[in-house]
């Protein structure tokens, strides 16, 4: 019964809610967590539920030494999956509504120098990878965005990509000169890859030399590689950080960036604000120190 549940839910995130399947995946891990710990407490039933015993979970959690965040990610799993059970009617109350959740500090997003970006950028790159860092600094797409980008998402001569965000959102990135000549580039690099692998019929726009599809692993790996030539540990998201906070060091307004990010919510990107006056008190206090 409880395995039918969870597989009905997490169709629901898939069609209806859109979700991405790495998403969908953190839901399934979580919630079959969750079942797995009340089955071990001779519970049988997901519906006879209750609070108390959503609260003894989440202590369970706490014993084990989960951090704080992916505590926070499971609690939230939860009562997503309960506000669902008790939508359909499956349950009479959602027991997990007023579970309350641990504060977790807000961490400022990684980022790098121009100087930094400069040295990734003038490395030894073939035109894929020298296409990757320029979208994912230059467009600030998300890794997912990146990877699921399709031929004709893209408009080299008016420099426009349509992009697909979390639960599918669209929006439209601008991009400068460099990447559209990394794009000309790249295209002609593609061309010889799928007349080498005799592909007939495949419209990603990112393909290994096998012929394959690009991964979000492979960027993933690609982008520490850069890393370790700037003695630094970086992800694609910290690309996409820079690409934000150097926005606005150059005055950038901050609903600009918030619709370039793909943000709903502009307080996610104001945490870039705190990265740009931190940034100027270092500045001040150097001055201030040498002067």
């Amino acid at each position: 019964m409880d395995v039918q549940l969870l597989s009905e839910y997490l169709e629901y995130l898939d069609v209806e809610k859109g979700l991405s399947s790495n998403t969908i995946d953190a839901y399934r891990r979580d919630l079959t967590d969750f079942i797995d710990f009340y089955i071990s407490k001779g519970i049988n039933n997901i519906i006879g539920i209750d609070r108390t015993q959503i609260n003894t979970y989440i202590m369970f959690l706490h014993d084990k030494k989960y951090n704080s965040r992916s505590v926070v990610r499971k609690i939230a799993s939860l009562r997503g999956f309960f506000k669902w059970l008790n939508a359909n009617e499956y349950i009479k109350q959602n027991p997990a509504q007023m579970i309350e959740q641990p504060k977790l500090p807000k961490r400022l997003p990684k980022v790098i120098s121009l100087e930094d970006i400069k040295k990734i950028f003038h490395s030894d790159l073939n035109p894929m990878e020298m296409l990757i860092v320029e979208l994912l600094y230059d467009c600030g797409l998300r890794v997912s965005e990146l990877v699921n980008l399709k031929l004709n998402n893209i408009d080299i001569k008016a420099k426009y990509i349509q992009c697909y965000g979390k639960g599918s959102k669209e929006r439209v990135v601008p991009f400068g000169k460099n990447a559209q000549q990394a794009l000309n580039r790249y295209i002609k690099y593609r061309e010889q890859i799928i007349i080498k692998n005799n592909i007939s019929n495949n419209k990603n726009l990112f393909l290994k030399e096998s012929g394959k599809n690009i991964t979000r692993q492979d960027v993933y790996n690609f982008i520490r590689k850069q890393g370790e030539k700037i003695h630094k540990h970086i992800s694609p998201h910290t690309l996409r950080h820079t690409f934000a906070t150097h926005l606005l060091d150059n005055g950038a307004d901050l609903r600009v960036v918030q619709e370039l990010l793909g943000h709903s919510d502009v307080s996610t990107t104001q945490l870039y604000t705190h990265i740009t006056k931190k940034r100027l008190k270092e500045v001040y206090f150097a001055i201030n120190k040498n002067s």
